[in-house]
């Protein structure tokens, strides 16, 4: 008797449940904002052990629902944020910090709203925020931002501490 996919899906929930999510946000089409989907596309193609990647896109609160029942220990949401630095600085942010500086977004609901609901459901959430340099439709992706997105990555293959990574001042 073969498994359905819902066996199959709840089954691999389980073994992800209470681990490390990296769950990384943006849009493909939009040159820098691809931060996060590059990232989630590097671990695909090269996981890493113990964190489990996540690609919420555009529209990342369609996977609240999928990282509830995940209820990751720890998680790590990647995206671009517009901090006023070099393009491809990576800091790390706080829900105050982008409530205050109302930073730019290509998302359908505030990235507040995001990080209050990830914080209710992990035991750890931090945000790393990457300066595009560019966020229009078909724009390229800057060196710099490709970069920060593998500085990242390795960040997660050493261990994920993220601590590197200053906090951004506003």
């Amino acid at each position: 008797m073969s498994a359905s996919a819902e066996d199959i899906l709840a089954a691999s929930e389980a073994g992800a449940r209470g681990g490390n999510v990296v769950f990384c946000v943006g849009s493909v089409l939009r040159g820098d904002d691809a931060a996060g989907p590059l990232l989630a596309k590097r671990l695909e193609d090269d996981p890493v052990a113990g964190w489990l990647a996540v690609d919420g896109g555009q529209t990342p609160e369609n996977d609240l629902g999928y990282l509830r029942r995940l209820a990751p220990q720890r998680l790590l949401l990647v995206d671009a944020a517009a901090m006023g630095l070099e393009p491809g600085a990576v800091r790390r942010l706080r829900a105050e910090d982008v409530a205050v500086q109302s930073l730019i977004t290509t998302h359908t609901l505030p990235i507040t709203y995001l990080l209050g609901e990830l914080e209710q459901m992990c035991g750890e959430v931090t945000f790393l925020g990457i300066q595009p340099g560019g966020t229009e439709f078909f724009d390229p992706v800057h060196p710099r931002v490709l970069a920060a997105v593998e500085s990242v990555y390795a960040a997660l293959v050493e261990g994920g501490n993220f601590e590197q990574y200053p906090f951004v001042t506003l």
